[in-house]
Order: C-alpha cells, then structure tokens, then sequence
C-alpha cells in the first residue's frame, strides 16, 4: 500500500468526486474532515453537481467547490483525484485532472485508470460486517495514509433559522412507495406534535413533489438546498422516510427519528447523533404512529449530564 499522504507536495491540491445524491454528498463530509486534519495544507476541491453543491458550501475544509466539467477541474490542477462515484461521468473528470495520483475503490469500472486502487471497507477498517457508508468512504482517506481514528459527524454549515415556537421538520417523501411511510400517519403524528407536545410541525419536499395533503400545516416543497439547511439547522426534532434530509438532521445533531422501508438501516442509519431507526418485516405501512411518538417522546426528554449525577 502507498502512503500517498506522505507523498503529497506541501500545500498540494486535491480534487474530490462526488457528484450525487443528496445522502451521500453529506454521509462525504466526514472523510473530508478527517482527511484536513491529518493535512491540514492541503488545498481540497469538492466536484458535485450543482443541485448537491450546497450541501458543502461553507465548509471550512474544502477551498473551492468545482462543477463536475473537464475544464474545470483541469484548471484546478490537483495532484491528487480522489473519485468517490465511479462510472462513466466521473471515470472522464478523472482523466481531466492529469494528477500524479488518480484513486478510486478497486470495484469501480476503467480500474486501469486508477494508480491507487482502494479495497473494501472491511479489509481497511479490519471488521467482517456491513459497513455504514460514512464508514466505507472514510476508509478510502484510511487507505490514503490518514490515522486510523473515530469517524466525525457529517458537517454542515448554515445560520439556523429563528423561529418563536420550537419546531419539527417532517419529511414525508421517499425514492420509491416501499419507503414511504402513509401520508396519513404523518398527519396523525403532526397532530400530536402540534396538539400534545405544542412543537410546530413543518412538512418538507424536493422540486416537483407535492404537500397539498399537508397544507393544514406549514410546508416547504421545491426550496433551495440552503434554505432547508437554515430550517433543519434550527429544528429541534427530525421525522422522516429515510432519505437525504435525514442524514442532513443528523449533521447538525437534531434528534432523528427515521422510518426504514425497503433500503438498510445498517448501511443508511442516522450518524453520529441521538436517533431511533423503525423498521417493520411486513413492510414501512406497518409501523404504527404510537411507534413513532413514542420514539419522538424518547428523544425528547432530556438526559442527566453525567458529571452532574450525585453518587449514591
């Protein structure tokens, strides 16, 4: 294994390639972070497509945030490319920065492209089981030459939104029915946030989806990116399908409570934060709202700060 870390020039340029989606944009911070504290000279461009690019805006460890174009990223002249995506797309803007060092996981396509072929998660983090994916790409920085060491929380950066009544960001959309919790049972669960635990419930959806079924409560559909920071940034209670948005919750460390259809809880769960992942065997429909609030109850109560306990 190459330490390209040692072999890296002071103040050398990195480029790193994630192009989408939204979770998995998020689940990339905290490699970033690992990898500027161990260099922290190097000069690290993030290449995402423009609707994810606000997930990295204001991040103090990444100097330039770049499109995902050739020219682009040949201007940026980085000695190191990190591809985290793989196929075609990103296999090109690879080739266009002309490193030195050109990295990408060994199961990627066009493997010859790469000088530095990164293996399985297991094999670097030395575990025989399924790897969080925060875990699976911070391994790729491992295999780099960063310290071995726990596994920040995702970082995002936004000025909280002020509101006069504490509030919940509810998300009600998924990739696919079998990840979607019923729209009824989140009406049921607004209700009781509204009513019984007197937190404002606020519904919130991508560009084309609709919350006309939500319209008793406050929503939110097709915002920009940096405006649903700012609001979950000031939430005091995530609820959703799992999705994008979640993992956005638990970068800022809100209570997370997400509801697991079809995709895996061991791979997608909440990271790094006070959370509760349900699940049923017949299938996301057949979790039930008392679940749920009794989840959300949970997490709500506060917990004794440890060095205030008085000992027996």
């Amino acid at each position: 294994m190459i330490n390209v870390l040692e072999r890296l020039s002071p103040g050398a340029r990195v480029a790193v390639i994630r192009l989408r989606s939204l979770g998995d944009c998020v689940l990339t911070t905290p490699a970033i972070s690992l990898l500027k504290q161990a260099r922290p000279d190097l000069r690290i461009a993030m290449v995402v497509e423009d609707a994810f690019a606000p997930v990295f805006t204001g991040n103090p460890d990444l100097e330039s945030i770049l499109p995902p174009r050739a020219l682009e990223i040949s201007r940026w002249r980085p000695e190191l490319t990190l591809n985290l995506h793989g196929g075609a797309t990103s296999f090109r803007l690879t080739i266009a920065g002309r490193s030195r060092w050109r990295a990408g996981f060994a199961h990627f396509r066009f493997r010859p492209v790469y000088n530095i072929q990164i293996p399985r998660a297991q094999e670097i983090l030395h575990v025989d089981r399924k790897v969080h994916t925060a875990e699976h790409v911070a391994s790729a920085m491992f295999y780099l030459g960063v310290p071995q060491t726990d596994i920040p929380r995702a970082r995002l950066v936004a000025k909280p939104q002020q509101s006069v009544r504490p509030y919940a960001v509810l998300h009600p959309m998924a990739s696919a029915p079998d990840k979607t919790w019923p729209s009824s049972n989140f009406l049921a669960l607004a209700e009781h946030l509204d009513q019984r635990l007197k937190v404002e419930p606020v519904f919130i959806a991508g560009p084309g989806e609709s919350l006309d079924a939500f319209a008793l409560y406050r929503t939110l559909a097709g915002a920009a990116l940096e405006e649903i920071k700012s609001l979950l940034a000031g939430a005091s209670l995530f609820v959703g399908n799992d999705s994008g948005p979640a993992h956005m919750a638990a970068a800022f460390g809100l209570p997370v409570v997400v509801l697991f259809g079809s995709s895996d809880p061991d791979t997608w769960r909440p990271w790094r934060t006070e959370s509760s992942v349900l699940t049923n065997l017949d299938g996301i429909a057949a979790i039930q709202v008392s679940q749920v609030v009794e989840s959300i109850e949970t997490l709500l109560v506060p917990q004794p700060t440890p060095h205030l306990l008085q000992p027996k």
